[in-house]
């Protein structure tokens, strides 16, 4: 049984070389995982080819400052929200030269639950220039590095899924 980290490397490695093949990029904003996307892709030798740059926007404040989330979005949706992800992916493709964006934010606990949004609520968008936004929220369980594990394979198996689609159109 491979661990979350070999099969977190295994995939960074796919999208690696896809980005590769295809002479693109790609950028992280991450809040709940604190750069562990990127942590994951940049260990790659030749990573820099393809991984542009990482946002770590764990505060509210970095969103707004670095991503450029609206406060209006923050007040009404919460940080851990689809339309906060999307604006946070938005802002990342804004903010960079890449083509490919992912955004996570969420609650890896233990504390930080609420009954709407439990530990383990984790919300993701990947975007690209040429591609319509996607989000998705899902909810994990564990303590808080599994939940962060899990959220770091979901991001990049949804990567991986996105760049699949586009070749698809």
């Amino acid at each position: 049984m491979k661990s979350a980290t070999q099969t977190a490397r295994l995939l960074a490695a796919r999208v690696g070389e896809h980005l590769s093949a295809k002479s693109m990029t790609m950028t992280t904003a991450e809040s709940c995982t604190g750069g562990a996307v990127a942590e994951t892709m940049t260990a790659l030798p030749g990573s820099s080819s393809w991984f542009e740059r990482g946002f770590v926007s764990y505060s509210n404040a970095a969103k707004v400052e670095m991503l450029k989330v609206s406060p209006l979005t923050l007040a009404k949706h919460g940080a851990v929200s689809e339309p906060v992800v999307m604006e946070m992916a938005t802002g990342a493709l804004q903010q960079s030269h890449a083509h490919w964006a992912l955004a996570i934010s969420g609650i890896a606990g233990p504390g930080g639950g609420t009954a709407e949004k439990p530990v383990g609520t984790i919300c993701f968008a990947w975007l690209g220039r040429s591609a319509a936004v996607v989000t998705e929220t899902r909810y994990f369980k564990g303590d808080r590095q599994s939940i962060r594990d899990a959220a770091v394979i979901h991001a990049l198996e949804g990567l991986w899924a996105c760049l699949l689609n586009e070749l698809r159109d």
